[in-house]
């Protein structure tokens, strides 16, 4: 145990759960373990098996969400639930808990408006060799599309400030969530920062509801969406251009025909390159018409972020009560003994923090 506390603040942890009766018992004690001022709500996601029963014994304060999916726990949970900072974590145990210490101290030491857990793999079974590539892939697409790095887009455990919360819409409805908080924080430079944390395999007992190629569908369609709203002048820019471009290389042949003879010979390939012009520009001006609304948007969401203070830095150094210390790195959380062994060193990052501009 250490003696450092984070003061007053509310701090609140959103465990989503599906059929985790297996796991969510150790995930909430781990952590009321490692921040005991913290409340811990469960929320119930159509589970079929004793999973409201394991977390109001281990202490957590269970809700239920009937609409199936990730997303609308999230969004049902941040609008539902009033706190300082946020904590999004799943209820499946392969997470550290003991990590979330040092991810509240870098969110108030920042301060930032949201720190993600970038999973760093303890066992070679902890990831699907096709979730592992197409995380890298999304990872990505997103940096290129979006113009920022991105490490770990689809991390499930992550710390949010209250302004950041109030601020983000939540419209996924599953495993997409990841993505549209990523963008989010993009697409509104909020500061941010990372945090490596240490990921294992589900203990024994509990399965996975990742289904590899449908999620994968169902996140592309998350990030064009994304695309669509947060960067239209560059996607219907790039198609009115390809359009034209189109036109003009099917035009070449008919125009030059008619310096050789003076006859439009082909006729219906002319109408098509003319009409594909008229279509490439109308695509051009809705382009510029959603970009100005895009702008209008953010601006708005600008303005909520900003009627929301920033986060004390010195709040965690008030005595609020104990945090538990997060077991050594030498051996898992899920190996540690039921009392936490304190560590004395704090772990050495596995790559430097990287933060967005402030705005």
């Amino acid at each position: 145990m250490t003696d450092e506390g984070f003061g007053a603040l509310r701090i609140a942890a959103i465990v989503p759960c599906h059929n985790e009766e297996a796991a969510v018992g150790r995930v909430v004690t781990d952590l009321r373990r490692a921040v005991p001022t913290m409340d811990v709500f469960v929320y119930d996601n159509c589970s079929t098996d004793r999973t409201r029963e394991v977390a109001e014994a281990a202490g957590a304060e269970v809700r239920v969400e009937e609409r199936p999916g990730k997303g609308h726990v999230i969004r049902r949970a941040l609008a539902d639930i009033d706190a300082d900072v946020y904590v999004m974590i799943d209820g499946d145990d392969t997470y550290d808990a003991y990590a979330l210490p040092e991810m509240l101290t870098t969110l108030l030491d920042g301060p930032f408006d949201q720190v993600i857990g970038v999973r760093i793999a303890a066992e070679k079974s902890a990831f699907r060799s096709g979730h592992q590539l197409g995380n890298r892939m999304f990872n990505q697409v997103v940096s290129r599309i979006f113009g920022r790095p991105v490490t770990d887009m689809l991390s499930g455990y992550r710390v949010f400030s209250r302004r950041f919360v109030k601020s983000f819409p939540a419209m996924s409805r599953a495993f997409e969530i990841e993505t549209e908080l990523t963008v989010h924080a993009i697409n509104n430079r909020v500061p941010q920062s990372e945090v490596p944390v240490t990921f294992v395999d589900r203990p024994e007992g509990s399965e996975s509801k990742l289904r590899t190629y449908h999620d994968g569908f169902r996140i592309a369609r998350m990030i064009t969406r994304l695309m669509h709203h947060e960067r239209p002048l560059a996607l219907y820019s790039t198609l009115a251009a390809l359009a034209i471009l189109t036109a003009i290389g099917i035009a070449v042949p008919v125009v030059q025909e008619y310096l050789d003879t003076g006859i439009v010979g082909r006729f219906p390939t002319a109408f098509g390159s003319a009409s594909l012009v008229i279509v490439g520009f109308i695509i051009l001006v809705v382009a510029i018409l959603l970009d100005g609304l895009r702008k209008v948007r953010q601006e708005t969401t600008r303005i909520a972020y900003m009627t929301i203070p920033a986060l004390p830095r010195v709040a965690r150094r008030s005595s609020a009560g104990p945090v538990a210390a997060k077991p050594a790195r030498t051996t898992t959380w899920r190996e540690a003994t039921s009392e936490p062994q304190a560590s004395e060193a704090s772990v050495t990052p596995l790559f430097a923090e990287r933060s967005s501009e402030h705005v």
